[in-house]
């Protein structure tokens, strides 16, 4: 498998787990409705996970426009292979995001609440403050990188070199955005990834969806922007220290 088809099976299983838990809670009908935050955090962490183990050992398993950006300000990765990813990772959040949607669509057809459907697809603040909504998205992802960097010694760039264990070795990338979900996430929603958001953003407005809500591009280039300044600065900070 090359590395960009890898960035797209693990982006679109990542959004496939991660959007399907949200649906499964937000939406009307399921077997998990109502069931809370907790869960959502816990089910995001899962999908990374997954999409890290099966994306590692092909292409480093970024899965984040952010995370390969970063790497890259930090010389960890080489600047002409994110464009390769960065197009990876938009095209397999949006192949999940569809994938969502076909799995879940009696129950969104069975839900009225707009702004739950939108959510299934992409993040919102809690409260609405462009500064406020940015720096927390910034901070999320700087405490991602900032921790990758450590946790990995910075060696998500190469196949078969995460932390050097295998599958197992995806399971601090896991806990390492579930505490950022609990901790941090519920300003925005940690998006904390611009393909995550923006990707199934563009699906939600594509897809002929049941009385759907509009899908709030004014807010959009929050949790695109937010992520790489945050991913920028933690490299920044790493290339100050070595």
């Amino acid at each position: 498998m090359t590395p960009f088809i890898a960035e797209i099976i693990g982006s679109a299983i990542l959004i496939l787990l991660g959007g399907g838990v949200v649906a499964n809670v937000v939406l009307n009908k399921t077997n998990g409705n109502n069931s809370g935050w907790i869960v959502i955090t816990t089910g995001w962490a899962l999908a990374v996970y997954v999409g890290v183990v099966i994306a590692g050992p092909y292409s480093g398993a970024h899965l984040n426009p952010a995370v390969s950006i970063g790497l890259a300000i930090a010389n960890k990765f080489e600047w002409y292979k994110v464009p390769m990813y960065v197009l990876a990772q938009f095209i397999g959040t949006m192949v999940g995001a569809t994938f969502v949607w076909l799995t879940y669509k009696h129950h969104f057809n069975e839900t009225e609440d707009k702004d739950a459907k939108k959510a299934v697809f992409c993040t919102a603040p809690a409260i609405k403050n462009t500064f406020s909504n940015l720096f927390s998205e910034a901070i999320g992802t700087f405490v991602l990188l900032l921790t990758i960097f450590y946790f990995t010694d910075a060696t998500l760039t190469e196949p078969n070199t995460i932390i050097g264990l295998g599958s197992v070795g995806a399971i601090p990338v896991a806990f390492l955005v579930w505490a950022i979900g609990l901790s941090l996430g519920g300003t925005t929603g940690y998006a904390i990834n611009p393909a995550r958001d923006l990707g199934p953003r563009i699906i939600h407005a594509l897809l002929p969806i049941k009385n759907k809500a509009k899908s709030d591009w004014s807010y959009a280039w929050i949790p695109v922007v937010g992520p790489i300044l945050g991913a920028s600065l933690a490299a920044f900070l790493m290339l100050a220290l070595s």
